[in-house]
C-alpha cells in the first residue's frame, strides 16, 4: 500500500520509461520479452481490451510497473500489461526496481518482499487505485505442482537437469498464466473502480 505521501508524484510517474524504451535498453532476456509480448497478443481478447478501455474511461488511465530484465516473472509477466496498455491506450511507465527502491518499498509483497513485477494502477489525477504483485495465484499453485512433479520424476538427477525440466514445463504453461493475469487484473480493477 502506498504511503500517505507517496514518492510517486505526477512528475515521478512521467519520468518512467515507456515499455519499448525499457526493452530496448535491457541487458538480458530481450528475446523473452518479445516472445511473451507475442503470446500476450494471443490471449488478450476483444472483450479484455474493451474492459480496459472502460477502466480508462472511468478514470484509471495510468499503470506503473516495477521490474528487472533478469527476473523470469518479469519477462513473462510484464509483456502482458504492456500489451494491455498498447491495446487499450493506458499510460504505462516502467521503473527498474533496483534503481527505484523507494517506490518498491511502498508496495512490498506481504509487507516485506521486493517481489516483481509489481503493477500499480492510478487515476488520471495520480490517485492510487490498486496494485498487483508477481504472478497470478493459479500460476503460483501450478508452479509448486510442477516443481514437485519434476523432483519426483527425477530423483538423484543433476540439479541443472531438474531446473531445465522444470523451466520447460513452466514456460509451456505461461500463455495460460498470462490469461490468469488478465483475469486477476480485471477483477482487481473492477473492485477498485466499482465497475
Amino acid at each position: 500500500m502506498p504511503r500517505e505521501n507517496s514518492v510517486v508524484t505526477v512528475e515521478r510517474f512521467n519520468s518512467g520509461m515507456l515499455y519499448k524504451d525499457f526493452v530496448a535498453q535491457i541487458n538480458v532476456n530481450q528475446d523473452r520479452f518479445e516472445q511473451y509480448y507475442g503470446t500476450a497478443s494471443e490471449v488478450l481478447t476483444e472483450s479484455d481490451v474493451a474492459f480496459f478501455q472502460q477502466i480508462i474511461n472511468a478514470g484509471g488511465s495510468k499503470v506503473l510497473v516495477l521490474g528487472e530484465d533478469w527476473c523470469p516473472d518479469v519477462y513473462r509477466g510484464m509483456p502482458v500489461i504492456a500489451k494491455i496498455a498498447d491495446a487499450s491506450g493506458m499510460d504505462l511507465r516502467v521503473f527498474p526496481r533496483d534503481a527505484n527502491l523507494d517506490i518498491m518499498d511502498e508496495f512490498l509483497k506481504d509487507g516485506e518482499h521486493r517481489s516483481i513485477p509489481t503493477l500499480v494502477f492510478y487515476t488520471d489525477d495520480q490517485e492510487y487505485l490498486c496494485h498487483w504483485i508477481e504472478r497470478p495465484v493459479m500460476a503460483t499453485k501450478e508452479m509448486a505442482e510442477i516443481t514437485e512433479s519434476v523432483e519426483k520424476k527425477m530423483p538423484g538427477k543433476d540439479e541443472q537437469e531438474v531446473r531445465e525440466a522444470r523451466r520447460e514445463l513452466v514456460n509451456a504453461r505461461f500463455p495460460d498464466w498470462q490469461k490468469y493475469t488478465i483475469d486477476e487484473l480485471r477483477e482487481l480493477l473492477s473492485k477498485a473502480l466499482a465497475i
